[in-house]
């Protein structure tokens, strides 16, 4: 079965034309663990994000635009796949030996988008598994990113703080030496190799909490990993190495239409920064991160500038999940935040069932298309899937991007109605519709002392008017049990099963 049609000539409402303007490039750069209140466009005054401010301002700002999860493999899951993540068992936060999570029998966005006759790329951050288990890192590793959906990759298997600390090149490791092969194990050490636990006076950033294992690059990590050696990356060279990659696939793309699905590592710890950028913000490690993240974007616009692309070029910028400061190492972040609000004006974080878990900056421009300003619609990120289908003239079955909302309109400032409802994913289960927000009775905790972040468990429904209580501060539930009602039986009945909207 069909679930939408698509005409081939659009009214203007959907700012879509027919024929090769109906195919302009996409370029999404994704960004890992940046708040609400990162940026300067979301008011933050004491890091300095120029290129993020500039893109803002030349196209739409959201303001209620969400990451499916408050976590990273779920949200890339769900972005990639237009179905929420906590659906399928096993898309929880990943080692970096979990096999493949992504379907390659399934239709995936960028699947979707090579459809459409675009050339499709990932630079960056992977975390969505490799392989069909047992992985032998010294061959070739498939299936990966080139079987469901991109033309090119170079992507790091998982994080920055799990091993195996090497980049991949389509289905291969790059610079490894045959002679010195890669073992990788997230169960026990491998040989005498050293470690974070046991040898803290080899490191240069010592751990918070976990992260103690193997060490690569003066760095210990969560999983242990020996040999490749040759194939290490450099952690301050990692912005720039990613920057490289993403610029070359825009120049070998330059003549056809083209996605590129650009991860950063940054902010996600561990945070060394390249030296340019140390030390050029007061907030220590997580303010120089941000400062890196926001010359890489200012490298890719310059990039598209300079190819003559910028025109036909939809650029977005996202993050995965709210933020966090401390996530396992000690790198001044907490000590140097000083007044900065990482989430702004929202509650919770990174892992949190409040709105700082999933609510997340969002920026789109697409020069002479998308005019300039500031949206409160309401759109997450698995419904990319779906609108940039509808842009590209796919007509998406029924079991396709099940959970993916067309809000094209809204994408392109169009309109100001994004989705009636949206499911955000921490711990619990939490649904939004109108004014209010209802998380739903969990065994979770109220905080996590690790991360220092607040986390919306309780064994009873929180009821929030987030319209009015932007930082969730007032429960509802008691006063409004219908309210609570209404939304759990709404929840009640997406959990059974996609609910069209």
């Amino acid at each position: 079965m069909e679930r939408r049609t698509f005409l081939q000539t659009m009214g203007m409402a959907t700012g879509v034309m027919a024929g090769a303007e109906s195919r302009p490039n996409v370029v999404l750069i994704y960004a890992d663990d940046v708040g609400y209140g990162d940026l300067g466009c979301y008011g933050a005054t004491a890091v300095k994000t120029p290129h993020l401010d500039r893109l803002a301002g030349q196209g739409m700002r959201f303001t209620d635009a969400h990451s499916s999860s408050a976590t990273c493999t779920p949200s890339r899951y769900s972005m990639l796949t237009g179905e929420y993540a906590w659906r399928k068992k096993g898309t929880g936060v990943l080692p970096g030996d979990a096999r493949l999570i992504l379907d390659p029998e399934r239709l995936s966005w960028p699947g979707m988008m090579k459809r459409a006759g675009y050339r499709t790329g990932v630079v960056g951050k992977w975390h969505l598994g490799l392989g069909t288990g047992n992985l032998d890192w010294n061959g070739e590793i498939k299936p990966g990113p080139l079987e469901v959906g991109f033309d090119s990759a170079f992507v790091m298997p998982a994080t920055g703080d799990r091993v195996p600390c090497v980049y991949m090149k389509d289905r291969r490791v790059v610079g490894l030496d045959p002679k010195d092969p890669i073992r990788v194990d997230y169960t026990k050490p491998i040989g005498d190799e050293p470690t974070g636990k046991k040898n803290p006076e080899l490191l240069k950033m010592q751990p918070s909490h976990g992260h103690d294992m193997a060490i690569v690059n003066g760095v210990s990590r969560i999983g242990y990993m020996t040999g490749g050696k040759s194939a290490l990356w450099v952690d301050e060279d990692m912005a720039g190495r990613y920057v490289e990659e993403g610029g070359r696939f825009l120049e070998e793309s330059k003549k056809d239409p083209f996605f590129l699905y650009f991860a950063t590592h940054d902010i996600h710890v561990p945070r060394v920064p390249n030296k340019r950028f140390a030390g050029k913000t007061t907030m220590g490690a997580r303010g120089d991160a941000i400062a890196e993240l926001d010359w890489s974007v200012g490298q890719l616009l310059g990039r598209l500038d300079k190819l003559g692309l910028t025109k036909n070029t939809i650029v977005m910028f996202s993050s995965d999940n709210g933020p966090v400061v401390d996530d396992g190492y000690k790198d001044a972040a907490v000590e140097k935040l000083g007044s900065h609000r990482p989430a702004g004006a929202l509650r919770g974080g990174k892992y949190s069932n409040f709105e700082g878990g999933t609510r997340v900056p969002l920026l789109l421009k697409w020069p002479g298309r998308v005019k300039p300003g500031v949206s409160d619609a309401l759109v997450g990120q698995q419904d990319f899937f779906a609108s940039f289908a509808k842009l590209s003239g796919q007509v998406l079955k029924e079991w396709e991007a099940p959970d993916s909302v067309d809000v094209l309109p809204a994408l392109l400032g169009e309109s100001k109605r994004g989705r009636e409802w949206i499911v955000e994913h921490a711990r619990a289960l939490s649904i939004r519709k109108g004014e209010y927000k209802m998380i739903e009775a969990n065994a979770g905790v109220m905080s996590n002392p690790s991360t220092n972040t607040e986390m919306g468990g309780g064994g009873k429904a929180q009821l929030y008017k987030v319209s009015e209580d932007l930082g969730e501060k007032k429960d509802l539930a008691g006063l409004m049990p219908e309210k609570v009602a209404e939304l759990g039986a709404l929840l009640g009945k997406v959990k059974s099963g996609p609910v069209r909207q």
